[in-house]
């Protein structure tokens, strides 16, 4: 993968967080730094470990099945992507108003944003990304550009509220980068190899 497809891939990524930023953020109303950086925190790491794990275990099986890796790292980004792309659409029934700044809400929303993470990374092990020096690169942007859009979704939630925040469809645009990204990967094998 080139820079710009990891940085594409990064901001893909980061967009579940960015979405669950935003809402956090019209919870909050107000800013509160340590609460908005906690979070932050916490959406990036999850976002650079869940790849790491993903690459980890997808490593140890990746030789066996070379022939289709790109299918498999296509199938699993269109898959992500699609899923974000569907759920963007959908309206949300009834908002519970819950505390953002718990730590268990923090940690379980972590944990739900970076759940497509943990696919692509094993979608990098397909890629024949082999050691730990080339996988460093991709998950500490993935966890630096989740960080970012984390902190710039909670300032946006508290500052423009949910009218601004519905209009940008982030879920959208992430599903989208997704699957190009997905499309391309499939291309470059298949026609470029």
């Amino acid at each position: 993968m080139t820079g710009l497809e990891i940085w594409l891939l990064a901001v893909g990524l980061a967009m579940d967080c960015f979405a669950v930023s935003i809402a956090s953020g019209i919870v909050l109303k107000r800013a509160r730094w340590r609460p908005i950086l906690t979070m932050a925190f916490a959406f990036g790491f999850f976002q650079a470990l869940m790849p790491f794990v993903g690459w980890l275990c997808a490593s140890a099986f990746s030789h066996l099945i070379e022939s289709v890796d790109h299918w498999i790292a296509f199938g699993i980004l269109a898959f992500l992507g699609g899923r974000m792309i569907v759920e963007s659409f959908k309206e949300e029934e009834h908002r519970r108003e819950l505390d953002p700044t718990s730590p268990k809400v923090v940690l379980t929303m972590a944990i739900a944003t970076s759940i497509d993470a943990l696919a692509v990374g094993v979608s990098f092990a397909f890629l024949g990304i082999k050691g730990y020096a080339e996988i460093l690169s991709p998950i500490l942007i993935i966890g630096l550009v989740s960080f970012i859009l984390s902190v710039s979704g909670l300032l946006f939630g508290i500052l423009c509220g949910c009218g601004y925040a519905r209009k940008l469809k982030a879920e959208l645009w992430g599903g989208i980068i997704l699957v190009i990204i997905g499309v391309k990967i499939l291309a470059e094998h298949l026609f470029f190899q």
